[in-house]
């Protein structure tokens, strides 16, 4: 065999001792991860952080399609390996320059060679003997042909899918702790507003406001400059990076959303529902989707020698996120400017119009995928940077010159400082004056008990559209939701209780007919059931 001529040794010639001793050492790593994962996820359940729980869930089922493609790359490596094609195929597309047949026999420098595999020799790997005893590569040598992939490049492939894996889950939970860092700095404002400016009593009171007078319409929509859609823009895009949200416009999103959605109470928490959706939103970006998948295939593909495809593809995260946070910063200097069209005085608080058409394809969602996008794509330039690194070398043709690889880094360092510190915190309050609101603002076991109730009159109502008769001589389920659960009630089909939710500060009541209620779903951004 050929790695018996290389003085290494099978399964067959290997101490059982070493056997059960590499095999005893992964084992026990393996299970105290699966525990510790386990552990954390009751911690989550038993804390009532259902969002979080979702997102450790959905991490798990990232590690399973790790797993899966790790299997796939062992098992069916020597398959590949033994697809040969012509040499002249291989020359072609290539991201280093391969060197002169002379200096390729001559071999590299020993310098190159100790830099060029400095990630693989930390897991005890050298050239061509990782996976398989290398005899794919003669089988195709023989027939004057190249293989497919070379088992090294499978192994380095294989290494670069787990560190970008890796450094995309670190990134997302990087950036929601610092987005949620700057968010609780907000709960200042809300605990002041609720005790103080905006208490139960003082929060409807009517009386005159002028418009230009109000710090929030002055700020976003006085001004000759402000009212040109140009400069309005440029004044969107600057206002990113400093003073994104202040507090007049905290106060004033937060009581246009509590009036719209929940009048019947003006001390909602505001703040803690603002947590609880970007808790939801997590799990949402921390995972690989299929299509950002389908973009690490095209970026490996584009990766070809003189292209610098990789330092023209860092600008593109860098302009989705600002034109993300320009477009935010928009839409509520349009919310102002629509309130200084429209009145020169207001009887009562300053209060603004939510409405999706605000937003790019009347989707506030399309933002959070944008950022999902942004997210990866950033930890994917870093996570090449790092592995080329460490496999290669800093001085790799493959790495690229300094002056393209110094600005990477540091569009790099803007894109998540900015996205943490300034889109993020923008996302989550703006995206609050779209039309619909969010399951998040109904604790969990109400909001299951709300689809439940919901699908249910709408059976009911496609029966009475039906058979009238048995729609009329029939009682309708519906739900008093309270802090402690779901309570059944008997409400008469064309006259029911649509909800009521009491406890914990919160009671919004929407009453209506059983017409009423087949838009219910509208009303609340609930993805539906297939």
């Amino acid at each position: 065999m050929a790695g018996d001529s290389e003085g290494e040794d099978t399964l067959e010639y290997t101490p059982t001792w070493t056997v059960a001793v590499v095999c005893s050492v992964f084992v026990i790593i393996s299970l105290l991860l699966e525990r510790g994962i386990h552990r954390l996820g009751k911690t989550l359940k038993k804390r009532n952080q259902k969002p979080l729980y979702e997102a450790l869930e959905k991490l798990k089922e990232e590690l399973m399609l790790l797993g899966f493609i790790s299997l796939l790359l062992t098992v069916f490596q020597g398959s590949v390996n033994r697809i040969c094609i012509p040499k002249s195929f291989t020359e072609h597309m290539l991201p280093c320059n391969k060197p002169k047949e002379a200096e390729e026999s001559a071999g590299p420098s020993s310098e190159h060679e100790t830099s060029s595999r400095r990630l693989l020799s930390l897991i005890g790997y050298t050239s061509r003997r990782l996976l398989s005893s290398g005899e794919s590569n003669g089988y195709c040598e023989k027939k004057g042909k190249k293989p497919f992939v070379s088992t090294e490049g499978l192994h380095q492939l294989h290494i670069f899918i787990f560190v970008l894996a890796i450094v995309h889950v670190v990134f997302c939970v990087l950036t929601m702790l610092l987005g949620s860092a700057k968010i609780r700095m907000w709960g200042a404002w809300e605990k002041d507003i609720r005790e103080n400016r905006y208490n139960a009593q003082d929060a409807m009171k009517k009386k005159i406001i002028h418009v230009a007078h109000d710090d929030f319409v002055k700020t976003h929509a006085i001004g000759t400059w402000k009212q040109t859609a140009i400069l309005s823009w440029v004044a969107s895009f600057f206002k990113q990076f400093y003073g994104s949200v202040t507090k007049a416009d905290y106060s004033t999103l937060r009581l246009s959303f509590i009036e719209t959605h929940c009048r019947s109470n003006p001390q909602f928490d505001f703040h803690k529902y603002m947590m609880r959706t970007l808790e939801a939103d997590f799990k949402k970006v921390v995972g690989i989707s299929g299509y950002l998948w389908f973009f690490v295939v095209i970026f490996l593909l584009l990766n070809v020698e003189g292209w610098h495809t990789y330092f023209w593809i860092a600008f593109i995260p860098l302009i989705l996120l600002l034109a993300v946070g320009a477009k935010l910063e928009h839409v509520i200097a349009q919310l102002a400017q629509e309130v200084a069209e429209k009145h020169t005085a207001v009887e009562g608080p300053i209060l603004v119009r939510p409405s999706d058409d605000h937003f790019w394809f009347h989707r506030p969602r399309l933002v959070l995928h944008l950022i999902h996008f942004i997210l990866f794509q950033n930890a994917f330039e870093i996570a090449f940077f790092f592995w080329i690194w460490t496999t290669y070398g800093f001085d790799s043709c493959i790495m690229g010159k300094v002056g393209y690889i110094v600005p990477r880094l540091v569009i790099g360092v803007i894109i998540q400082v900015l996205c943490s510190f300034s889109t993020l915190p923008l996302y989550v309050l703006v995206t609050q004056m779209g039309t619909k609101y969010k399951k998040a603002i109904f604790e969990e076991h109400i909001h299951e008990g709300l689809s439940a109730w919901h699908q249910k009159v709408k059976q009911r109502v496609k029966g009475k559209q039906t058979t009238k008769t048995d729609a009329h001589s029939d009682r309708d389920n519906g739900y008093v939701i309270n802090g402690n659960g779901l309570s059944h009630m008997q409400t008469n089909t064309d006259n029911i209780q649509m909800l009521e939710i009491n406890g914990n500060g919160t009671s919004c009541v929407q009453s209506g007919t059983v017409n009423d209620a087949e838009t219910a779903e509208a009303k609340i951004d609930i993805p539906r059931s297939s």
